[in-house]
Order: C-alpha cells, then structure tokens, then sequence
C-alpha cells in the first residue's frame, strides 16, 4: 500500500480519515480545506493522478518518479517542488543511510513522497496536528515542519560519525593496519552528509527571500529562521569531519612511511651484520688457506731430502756411487740443494 496517510484539513483540524485519493480529492475541493497527502513509492499511476489534481509540473513529476535526486528546491508558479535527503546512523553497522523525500506544497495541498523509511512523517503529522493553530497556517507550515524533522535526525548521525572518528583516532596510533579503509569508508559518508546538508542552506535562504512576497506568516519565519541555525550548525560541523578525516589520513600515511623507513633500517642494519658475517668468515677461510700452504711448503721441503734418503737408505749392493768417495757429501748437498730451492720458491709465492 503506498499511500501512508492522507487526510483533509480546515482551520488547522483534520475533518475525516480518506482511504483513496478520490476521496481526498473530493473532499478538497467541497470543504475548501487543505489536503495532505503521504505516499510510499508510488506508482506512476497513482503519481499522474496527484499531479493532474494539483496541476504538478511534468518534470518535477519526472523526477520524484526516478528518485536519486539531489537536494534542491524548485519553483514552478506556485507550486514548491522540494528534494530533501534524510540521514539516520545504524548502530549496528556504524554506517549512515540516506533516505529521499520528495515534497510538492501549493495552494491547499501538501504532497509528500517518501523513497526510504526515514524520515518518520507520521511523527511530524501527529505533532502538527496537536497544533490546530500551527496547522492552521497552511502548507508552509507543514513543509516547514518536515524540513525541521529532517534536520533533527541529522543530530544522531553527527553523534555516530564523531564517535567513529575518535575510535579511528585511537585505531590510528595503536597501529590497526585496517584503519586506512575505514577512513575512507568514514571520508565517503562524511562527504555524502555534506552532499545532504550543503543545499539546505541555500535552499532555507531562498525561502526566507520569498517570505515576504508570498505573505507567509512572521511565526513560520521565526522558525524557518532557526531551522536554518541548526542546519549551519550541522555544515561547520560535517566540515570540520571532513577536516579531521583528511587529517587522520595524512597522519596515517606518515606513520606508515615512517614504520616503513624502521623496516628498511632494520633490514640495513641486518644486512650490514650479515656483511660482516661475511667478512670475518672470508678472513678466517683466508688465514686457514695461509696456514695450508705454509703446512703445504713445509710438507714439499721436507719431502725433497726425505726422497734422497729413502732411495739411498735402501740395502741394495749395486746402486750409483754406493762406494764413492763424495758419495755422502753430495747427497747432502742435493738435500740441502732441493730443500733450499723448494724454500725459494714458496717464500717468492709468499706461501711462507
């Protein structure tokens, strides 16, 4: 069922409860009252027929039948077309949803077309029908009501979003390598907010511009006047969030870097051990390669006269010179010969 409430109203006071728009129709027009229409996702069937009613210009028409419209305010003669974005923060989610409302006021009818749950206008209705004297101003009067229960639930989702952020604050010097996607997520909804609040300003001002030329009443005025306090109120506030976000980001982008430079440090400093690791194991192979070669050269020297010996220490009655006169002497020369040269040699090698 996509028609919510809908009712008639003369002097502030509803006169019956009407269960199709024929009926309100028909009631408009003979009592002279006000009609005030909720619709929920309306057919286009059941949208043609309000505007061929209340004569609702075709493109604003068009709009509110496609939705994902911005917030603006539009004139078109008398008729006031208004797109509002409703917001409300989900607890559970820590998230901020964004609903669309859709609202056609002019002379004796207010026309309200909602694309979401939020805002609650059966609130708003009740409250201003408590008020006879209120509702009795006309169409203003409701849309400005509408437009004050709007800005209202914008405070829980200021309260959300500030409590996100200070959890992101904590999340960011305690080294949570998740918190960059949730500044992100946070700079996004924060900038969806703005997108939301931002033309509320503008379109506020408008209004109280027109006050004058369309004789709405010095009450309504007051209070489109401090309706229009709480929504700066609420702008100063998502752009010092949008301040702190990018802020959180640029802190968080330095500790990262930083912790990436410690990284690097400790790996140099790591590589700079292995170096030299390296380094002491290099020289001590290289003095053990010393210590072989002198072992080495030794070795051979000692081998030389060692080679002389055991061929002439052998029991052999037929060897060369066995019964030579210089035969010992000269064998010693040649041990001393081999052994000498042998030295030489490794010492200009630099083996000793």
């Amino acid at each position: 069922m996509t028609l919510i409430d809908n009712g008639v109203y003369v002097n502030g006071r509803r006169t019956e409860n009407l269960d199709t728009l024929e009926a309100t129709y028909n009631a408009t027009r003979t009592r002279s009252g006000m009609a005030w229409i909720g619709l929920y996702r309306p057919s286009p069937q059941e949208l043609y027929s309000v505007a061929e009613e209340f004569g609702l210009h075709p493109l604003a028409v068009e709009d509110a039948l496609k939705g994902h419209q911005r917030a603006k305010l539009e004139r078109y003669g008398e008729t006031l077309f208004v797109v509002l974005r409703p917001a409300r923060y989900v607890d559970a989610r820590e998230e901020v949803e964004f609903g669309e409302l859709h609202v056609f006021v002019g002379p004796g009818f207010v026309v309200t077309i909602r694309h979401a749950e939020s805002p609650d206008l059966v609130a708003v209705r009740r409250r201003m029908e408590a008020h006879p004297e209120l509702l009795g101003l006309g169409p203003e009067a409701v849309l400005y009501a509408i437009m004050d229960e709007v800005v209202d639930q914008y405070a829980p989702v200021i309260a959300g979003i500030e409590n996100d952020i200070d959890e992101i604050e904590d999340q960011l010097f305690g080294g949570d390598t998740e918190v960059s996607r949730r500044i992100y997520g946070l700079l996004g909804e924060v900038t969806a907010f703005q997108r939301a609040t931002r033309p509320l300003v503008g379109m506020l001002e408008a209004l109280r511009r027109g006050s004058d030329k369309y004789n709405v009443n010095e009450e309504l005025q007051r209070s489109l006047r401090d309706v229009l306090d709480h929504v700066l109120r609420i702008s100063e506030q998502a752009d010092n969030f949008r301040i702190l976000l990018q802020n959180a980001l640029t802190v968080h982008s330095t500790l990262t870097t930083q912790r990436q430079n410690d990284e690097m440090r400790r790996l140099s400093e790591a590589s700079l051990e292995q170096n030299e690791e390296t380094r002491r194991l290099s020289e001590t192979s290289l003095a053990q390669g010393e210590e072989v070669k002198r072992i080495s050269s030794w070795a051979a020297i000692l081998f030389a006269p060692t080679l002389i010996g055991t061929v002439y220490g052998m029991n052999f009655d037929d060897m060369p010179e066995l019964h030579w006169q210089f035969g010992y002497p000269l064998a010693v020369a040649a041990m001393a010969v081999m052994g000498g040269g042998l030295w030489l040699i490794f010492k200009r090698n630099r083996w000793l």
